[in-house]
């Protein structure tokens, strides 16, 4: 005998896994830790600063 299901909760369900699944691979695709964003940070001051340290002076 097959078990009984409610099939809005089985729909309910099917959609926040696929859900979860875009979510994750947006995660993996976008998402950067806080540490990688201040590293990111850190190196584009220092190469602004390498590259205003090239500039001339002109009177």
């Amino acid at each position: 005998m097959a078990d009984i299901i409610n099939l809005r909760s089985a729909k309910k369900a099917a959609i926040r896994a696929k859900s979860r699944a875009q979510g994750d691979e947006n995660a993996a695709k976008f998402g950067r830790s806080r540490a990688e964003k201040t590293a990111e940070k850190l190196r584009a001051e220092k190469a602004k600063a390498l590259l205003d340290a090239h500039k001339r002076e002109t009177p």
